[in-house]
């Protein structure tokens, strides 16, 4: 039954009228028929009788009469709780299987809490307001769906997380093998530092702070990612345990943990060294590396000195193969970049050369930046030309190596893909705020980092759908559109009932696009 407008009167003084009108179904096919006709629209609203009509009958609606009465400020209402993001996030989450498979691992264990409620409200926080576990309790306190979770709760669940890691990323791979294709032909891995606020231990180590914080001890984090973007699984290293010793540990994650086959390593200038890529080839893997441009000489003196043609490969990205010997490398130049390069080499020496004359060599030469261009004399300390002009080769150039069978242009791109992971770090340690971590056991520290990777696995799939629907949407817009929506809570006659906000902005396609109805507006609470 609805309202329905209707043009009525004669062509020279037409009018409006209103009616209410019923559906029907007859032989298989739906009929109007009008319940009661109103009068005419301008005399209902003139007269100020529709108000009333649609006062009066609002009496006899619960759901009105309630959402009036949670306007006025003397009525009972409970803390209003976030509720949108745990539409979203728990459907993806579900569409994971995550919820199976942590019942596979508490099958004859007897929590006294719902330990897969708190693994997921553990990456729910990390993606909505990152903070430390004992914030974390306070915030779920005003989530809808996750309340009673304790701080001792978050501690014995990162454990169990610790426990039972590599398992849990097994399952992950296994039931999503599909999403990577068949063979998962790239594989992309980098590592980054995060501190602790506290003490040394096995782990917790003083080593080189990507941070910049080497006044505190640190873990080292590794991920891994599909060519798709997916992240496949990470790993926690010690603080003090640099990027090149990491390979060997790699390969065996690749190899073992998810039963991978033939597949491309792509990794940074910084796991690059011949004993790790003799153990890459050892192991039937192939790789795409960066390599170090000045500190190995064959790429000073035989790589960037070869002659020949780049091939565009898109704007302002040429490639060009280089072979010397076995060896193959491919010279990759950003002209654009290149440009860049030169002006800022051209200003660093002219500042050099202020320098220089006012203030003396000394302080200069402790300057590893300027100090690649001075050159010492007897008499003095001045600019070296040679240097400046030899560093121009370097301009806009990065060199790869591999021993793939991939062409030049699609080994360079494959490489540029390792932006992804990347990507995913800045999405760990600034979104999802891996760090500062204050958890005081090891275990419960790659409990906290394993949290934070099922989160960055759950924005991956939001950020897919989003795509693939054509809402292109700021994550920071994304949030807050799903946190707009909330549920409020209203007694009412000793009768509790809860009360959806209205969808902000895009809250209502992000739901749309995860396959998530709008809860009713008002419901009783049972």
């Amino acid at each position: 039954m609805y309202a329905r407008m209707k043009r009525g009167g004669s062509r020279q003084s037409p009018h409006d009228y209103l009616q209410i009108v019923e559906g029907y179904r007859q032989d298989g096919r739906v009929k109007q028929r009008v319940i009661a006709n109103l009068g005419r629209l301008d005399e209902l609203l003139g007269g100020g009788s529709l108000d009333g009509l649609v006062t009066s009958l609002a009496r006899f609606s619960e759901r009105l009469r309630i959402l009036d009465l949670a306007r006025t400020p003397d009525i009972t209402r409970g803390e209003d709780k976030l509720w949108g993001p745990t539409l979203v996030f728990r459907r993806l989450w579900a569409e994971a299987g995550l919820p199976q498979i942590l019942d596979q691992l508490t099958v004859g264990r007897h929590f006294q809490f719902d330990i897969a409620k708190v693994c997921f409200a553990l990456a729910l926080q990390r993606l909505i307001e990152p903070d430390s576990d004992l914030a974390g309790e306070d915030w779920m306190r005003l989530v809808v769906g996750l309340e009673g979770i304790s701080r001792q709760h978050l501690y014995r669940t990162c454990r169990f997380l610790a426990e039972h890691k590599v398992r849990i990323e097994q399952e992950l791979f296994a039931r999503h093998r599909t999403l990577f294709d068949d063979t998962v032909d790239l594989v992309f891995f980098d590592t980054t530092s995060t501190y602790f606020e506290g003490r040394a231990s096995p782990l917790r180590r003083y080593g080189h702070s990507k941070d910049h914080r080497p006044d505190r001890v640190q873990i080292v984090v590794g991920v891994v990612m599909s060519r798709q973007g997916w992240p496949l699984a990470c790993e926690v290293y010690r603080g003090n345990q640099a990027d090149v010793t990491m390979v060997e540990s790699l390969i065996k994650l690749v190899q073992g943990r998810l039963s991978l086959g033939r597949v491309i390593l792509v990794l940074d200038r910084g796991f690059t060294s011949q004993d790790n890529l003799a153990a890459i080839v050892a192991s039937g893997l192939d790789y795409i590396v960066g390599v170090r441009l000045r500190r190995v000489k064959e790429i000073r003196e035989e790589v960037l000195t070869q002659t020949g043609p780049y091939q565009e490969v898109t704007e302002n990205f040429q490639v060009k193969e280089v072979k010397v010997g076995a060896k193959r490398y491919i010279v990759c130049l950003n002209p654009a970049e290149a440009i860049r390069d030169k002006a800022e080499r051209a200003k660093l020496l002219a500042e050099l050369s202020e320098r220089l004359s006012k203030r003396g060599a000394k302080s200069l030469l402790a300057n590893r930046g300027y100090a690649r261009y001075l050159q010492v004399a007897p008499d003095a300390v001045k600019i070296n030309p040679a240097a400046a002009a030899a560093e121009e080769r370097f301009d806009g150039i990065y060199v790869l190596e591999t021993n793939t069978a991939l062409g030049t242009a699609e080994a360079a791109q494959a490489y540029k893909n390792l932006w992804q992971v990347e990507r995913a770090f800045r999405d760990l340690k600034s979104p999802l705020e891996i760090r500062p971590i204050f958890h005081q056991s090891d275990e419960n520290v790659v409990g906290h980092v394993f949290g934070a990777f099922l989160a960055l696995r759950l924005k991956t799939a939001l950020q897919k759908k989003l795509a693939q629907a054509g809402l292109k949407l700021p994550w920071n817009r994304v949030l807050n559109d799903l946190s707009s929506l909330k549920a409020l809570q209203l007694n009412l006659d000793g009768k509790d009932y809860t009360i959806r906000t209205d969808l902000q902005r895009d809250c209502h396609r992000i739901l749309q696009t995860v396959g998530v109805r709008p809860p009713p507006r008002v419901q009783k609470c049972e």
